[in-house]
């Protein structure tokens, strides 16, 4: 069994009570045999446990506990960030190590989870690309520029760690996004997590299992790393309120976090939001439609529970045909299924009434459904009360049409997919700015064949933290960050999102002692009016 206390200052406590976690394809199956034992066992019932039924247990986390955690972080960090930058770099090159030789494990606890198997091996491939030497190596550039000579000075600019960082993992998608505080430590940061009761376990296994035994070896302080698990709203309070927490890591949806993001700047703490995303998908005339469709339907990886999915298309006329067909074949195709099938994507769907209420609107503006809609069971039987819903594909004809529609212009977070068709003669302005209108800003991705397209994509897309070209939608490369965006996704301050660069702070540096005469340090004007040689011997007289 995964059991996990409290973890303060490098020490397991014992919580208030215990959450255990259920195997989720066993929920799906055995509903009330699995939450009987789970409601028993966390009342305190003394009953075997049943490894068939659960996945292991999580400590709750008291108030006090939460405070100790914050001093303690703040007490190891000076320490931690003396540290030199190359051998905190190794705790990253560890994970990436840990995340190969364990994969096999930890895609069993995600599909314990209730991940479907492949969404849990597309999570990992992004761990492992976050990780990779190639991501590290440009890490450490952007922390630790080269120094320089100038105006016979040694100068350089360096990031330095913003102090205690504070991290809320999404219930969602916990475990593969709590990687996010690992990356932050390695900038010399110390790190409270807050494992959600909602879905601890995952957390607390990387936390435990893998970080914090490589932190031992490379001999951080105890109290560098430290993980809670209490109810978001309560621990967000407490940090907002503690003066020993510098920066906030919230994951959730952009109502909450663009609030949230207020009470932070009110607060002096620093807000990084992982919040919605709306991502759009351009699909030009000369697309490789099989190749786009195929892009498309990775919308239905976690039944379009994931932020990063493509939520709506804009295809051009002359495509539209050819895409949609195979668009609609490939999404009849997937049916659900228990998450330990290694052929299903679709996880069930918290917000089945949203569902209705966005497709009805569609379908009373005009829009068609192509396929999909269907309420079902884990068997893929019709079921008015099923979690699961069938891959739907509806199309909208006209931009204009589409912009009226909250299917286009909110977060859809149900299996969902918009496709708007504009009118002829397309414009390549016009399906750019439908782009640039969306208040998200996430991803946006093209397919085309055309250079002129894609420069102009390139260029003239502002919004969002990565764009996408002839590529899967969701996958993740080395170096470039698969976190961050613009607008109601990323907030005031988003962007393309490095977590080892954000969680820092941005240090010049100079270093007058080679400069001769030594008086010539006071010649303000030398440097800026007659060049480097004006620091030594000043101008002409």
């Amino acid at each position: 069994m995964h059991s996990y206390e409290v973890w303060v200052a490098g020490a397991a406590e014992p919580g208030t009570r215990w959450v255990y976690w259920p195997r989720v394809g066993q929920l799906l199956r055995e509903p009330f045999e699995v939450l009987a034992l789970k409601a028993r066992l966390e009342r305190g019932e003394d009953l075997p446990y049943d490894d068939r039924l659960l996945a292991g247990r999580v400590a709750m986390s008291t108030p006090g506990q939460g405070l100790r955690a914050l001093a303690a972080a703040r007490a190891a960090q000076p320490g931690w960030a003396r540290v030199p930058l190359d051998d905190r770099l190794e705790l990253l090159h560890g994970i990436h190590r840990a995340v190969t030789e364990r994969y096999a494990e930890l895609k069993a606890l995600l599909v314990a989870e209730g991940h479907p198997v492949r969404l849990a091996a597309w999570e990992l491939a992004s761990v492992a690309s976050a990780f990779h030497p190639d991501s590290v190596a440009d890490f450490a550039a952007q922390l630790r520029q080269p120094e320089r000579t100038a105006a016979g000075r040694r100068i350089r600019m360096v990031r330095k760690p913003d102090g205690v960082v504070c991290l809320s993992p999404p219930r969602n998608a916990p475990t593969s996004n709590s990687f996010y505080g690992a990356l932050t430590l390695a900038a010399g940061n110390g790190l409270v997590v807050n494992a959600p009761p909602t879905a601890p376990l995952g957390v607390s296994f990387v936390y435990r299992e893998i970080v914090a035994p490589l932190l031992e070896r490379l001999g951080a302080p105890p109290g560098i790393l430290n993980v809670v698990s209490t109810h978001a709203r309560a621990v967000m309070r407490q940090w907002l309120d503690s003066p020993d927490c510098d920066d906030v890591v919230f994951f959730g949806g952009s109502e909450q976090g663009l609030k949230l993001e207020r009470e932070c700047v009110a607060a002096g703490k620093k807000p990084v939001l992982e919040l919605s995303g709306n991502d759009g998908v351009l699909v030009w005339a000369d697309a490789e439609t099989d190749l786009a469709a195929r892009a498309l339907c990775e919308r239905y990886y976690g039944s379009g529970q994931i932020c990063m999915t493509p939520k709506f298309a804009i295809v051009h006329p002359e495509a539209a045909d050819r895409l949609l067909k195979e668009l609609v074949e490939r999404a009849r195709g997937i049916r659900p299924a228990a998450p330990e099938d290694p052929d299903t994507v679709l996880s069930p769907v918290v917000k089945r009434a949203e569902f209705s209420e966005f497709l009805d609107e569609v379908l009373a503006a005009g829009g068609e459904l192509l396929c999909g809609g269907e309420f079902v069971d884990v068997d893929d039987v019709p079921a008015g009360e099923g979690p699961f819903i069938r891959p739907a594909v509806v199309r909208v004809d006209g931009l204009a049409a589409a912009a009226r529609l909250r299917a286009f212009r909110e977060e859809t977070f149900f299996p969902l997919l918009c496709v708007v068709v504009p009118e002829t003669p397309v414009s390549l302005d016009d399906a750019i700015g439908f782009l640039n209108a969306n208040r998200y800003g996430l991803r946006n991705s093209l397919w085309t064949q055309d250079e002129r397209v894609v420069d102009r994509f390139c260029g003239e897309v502002v919004n969002g933290g990565m764009l996408k070209v002839n590529d899967s939608h969701i996958g993740c490369l080395p170096v470039l960050p698969y976190n961050g965006g613009t607008g109601a996704t990323g907030g005031i301050f988003g962007e393309a999102n490095q977590p080892a660069v954000r969680t820092t702070h941005l240090q010049s540096i100079a270093v007058a002692t080679p400069v001769r005469p030594r008086e010539a340090v006071f010649d303000h004007a030398a440097d800026v009016m007659w060049g480097a040689a004006g620091a030594v011997a000043g101008p002409a007289r």
